[in-house]
């Protein structure tokens, strides 16, 4: 014994998981590391060690291979075929009447078409991924709040929440869901079927719903929405090349040479029609060339002054009484999001700024403004969540909301509804009512899915390509590897033991609600569905030594690792309504962390009462 009460070291492989996994929980908070990477990384140094040291597990060498398994489980395979479904309920368009509806109804009673809002998010994200919804309303509720000069922060953030809350409803709510089902049915648990555990989280999504009514708005601080009047604008401007300008004669390399790389050449203008060339670096600049720039005043100014050449307008000289004008030129935000083509690729690569002529003015990730040049813009590979200030004509601003893949915010973004958007809907009630009634299993109710939304039509297979995240396929195969580990080598028994000490002077109801909390705390610091697949054979060790029932301790997992509300990084579409909405770190705090202790105090009674 190491001291009183604790149980004694475990085996040295059981010891490797246990350190693997604490530096696989840092790894996947770090930010300069891709979550991919990380993820790649656990999974190789958990094979090669179990190569180089063999393992006996009931009387036979452990495969290494068997760490593998992940990429082909059932719980990842449902969770990709749902992503898929997903991004056909959005490409088609199939949620558009309850916007538009929801829409209408803010004209009449603000209050109420607030709480209608938050039941038909958390409805809805019981059975979609909840991305797609907060995308759906996040331009809507923007509109709302610009149309009746309403305070937008008081809007966004609870309907974020309400989708996170909506998603614990169902085993299809969230991945994280469909990881503790399964891994709890691999563990020898009886499988939950799809609303087995809805009516334990109903009372707790009443005392949320109503939380996120009429407090969290009142508490929230009245925050700037993302696009406010003194964002940065471009400007559109033309350096006029005089008789003594000295890059006559010179090639356009000469000048990009002269502004140190900065100056960005939109078109050189030509003789008395001003016959546009293209600005190759070496095109040879003549005496009354027209050199097209856009860029902010202060730059245009210094090219002016570098190149000595003279700033015009297209009509005027720009000085103190004809200034620069932006003209009808706007600003909007382009949201990546799941699904899109940019995901990976950089804007130079995807050559966004000559396909839509549309010019990124700025780029935020994780809600902050990257500290990065304009001209680095292009140069930065994309990721999900990523905000783009971008400025464009607004007839261009209104073409770039028809593409898919992003979400123009602008308060005033439209969702096109097609003919296949009652497939869509048809193929999603199918996947979900086929296991409810035992017809087929989740995984292949929703496999069939996917064929029938590709027979038909609603997609194609590029579109079913980018409704994969490489992030989420590759977190959950290194999850259930570390989960897998800890079984096998006795790294969950090992830590069950330990948690079952510490907390002996609990009753049993107690320590349900002290894993709960624990899990509550990992999935605002590290990713929900690794939190949650550790957490799983843990639950089941637990209450293995207390005598106890395994489904409420399984339920405190899945529970406790779906109160992603104290962090912006907890979750995606926190990022998402973080940017929109404004906030800063310490609002999710603010309104987070009471959600979390009013969610955890609630389901920890209600599973004392069901099970104990």
């Amino acid at each position: 014994m190491l001291f009183a009460g604790l149980p004694s070291l475990p085996n040295m492989h059981a010891l490797f998981v246990l350190l693997l996994t604490l530096g696989a929980l840092y790894l996947f908070k770090r930010d300069d590391i891709a979550l991919e990477t990380s993820s790649l990384a656990v999974i190789a140094v958990l094979t090669v060690f179990f190569a180089l040291f063999p393992f006996q597990y009931q009387g036979e060498t452990l495969d290494p291979v068997y760490f593998f398994h992940g990429f082909g489980h059932e719980a990842l395979v449902t969770v990709c075929a749902l992503m898929i479904i997903g991004q056909a309920i959005v490409l088609t368009g199939a949620l558009e009447p309850i916007g538009r509806n929801l829409s209408r109804m803010w004209k009449v009673s603000p209050s109420f078409s607030l709480l209608s809002t938050l039941i038909i998010a958390g409805a809805l994200s019981a059975f979609v991924n909840n991305t797609p919804i907060v995308v759906l309303l996040l331009p809507i509720l923007i509109s709302v709040a610009i149309r009746t000069q309403s305070n937008v922060s008081g809007m966004l953030m609870p309907m974020g929440f309400a989708t996170l809350v909506g998603g614990m409803f169902t085993t299809i709510g969230t991945s994280t869901n469909l990881l503790v089902v399964s891994v709890a049915a691999d563990l020898g648990m009886e499988r939950f079927g799809m609303f087995d555990f809805a009516p334990i989280a109903f009372g707790a999504a009443v005392v949320a719903l109503l939380y996120l009514w009429l407090i969290a708005p009142r508490i929230l601080p009245e925050r700037e929405a993302s696009l406010p009047d003194t964002s940065p604008r471009l400007f559109s401007a033309y350096l006029h090349v005089g008789e003594n300008c000295p890059l006559i004669g010179e090639k356009v390399s000469k000048a990009i040479k002269l502004t140190d790389g900065m100056i960005r050449i939109e078109s050189i203008q030509r003789g008395k029609d001003f016959h546009k060339l293209l600005p190759l670096p070496d095109t040879i600049i003549k005496v009354n060339d027209r050199i097209h720039v856009k860029d902010y005043p202060d730059r245009l100014k210094e090219y002016e002054s570098v190149l000595k050449a003279t700033l015009h307008s297209g009509k005027h000289k720009i000085d103190a009484e004809h200034p620069l004008e932006a003209g009808n030129q706007v600003l909007a935000e382009v949201v990546i999001i799941l699904g899109s083509g940019l995901i990976g690729k950089t804007l130079k690569s995807a050559n966004f700024s000559s396909e839509y002529g549309i010019s990124a003015v700025a780029l935020h990730r994780e809600g902050k403004p990257m500290d990065i040049e304009r001209q680095s813009i292009g140069s930065i590979p994309l990721r999900v969540g990523d905000i783009l200030l971008v400025q464009g004509d607004a007839d261009q601003i209104e073409e770039l909301k028809s593409q898919q893949g992003i979400l123009v915010v602008d308060g005033a973004a439209k969702v096109v509804q097609t003919k296949k958007a009652p497939v869509a809907l048809g193929v999603l009630f199918g996947v979900v009512l086929l296991p409810v009634f035992d017809v087929l299993p989740i995984v292949i109710s929703a496999m069939c899915g996917v064929f029938v939304l590709l027979a038909s039509r609603c997609l194609n297979w590029q579109e079913v390509a980018s409704a994969l995240s490489t992030q989420v396929i590759l977190i959950v195969a290194a999850s259930l590897a570390l989960g897998a580990a800890m079984v096998s080598t006795g790294a969950a028994q090992y830590l069950a033991e330990i948690f079952v000490a510490l907390s002996s002077s609990l009753p049993v109801g107690g320590v349900l609600a002290a894993l709960m909390l624990l899990l509550a705390i990992l999935t605002n610091i590290v990713s929900n569905n690794a939190a949650a697949v550790i957490g799983t054979p843990i639950a089941m060790s637990v209450a293995q030594q207390l005598g106890a029932p395994p489904e409420p301790f399984v339920l405190a997992v899945l529970f406790g690792a779906n109160l992603s509300y104290a962090t912006p990084m907890a979750y995606k579409t926190n990022l998402l309504v973080m940017n929109a909405g404004g906030y800063q770190f310490s609002d999710f705090v603010k309104v987070g962390v009471p959600l979390i202790a009013l969610m955890w105090i609630t389901l920890s009674i209600t599973l004392n009462i069901v099970y104990f």
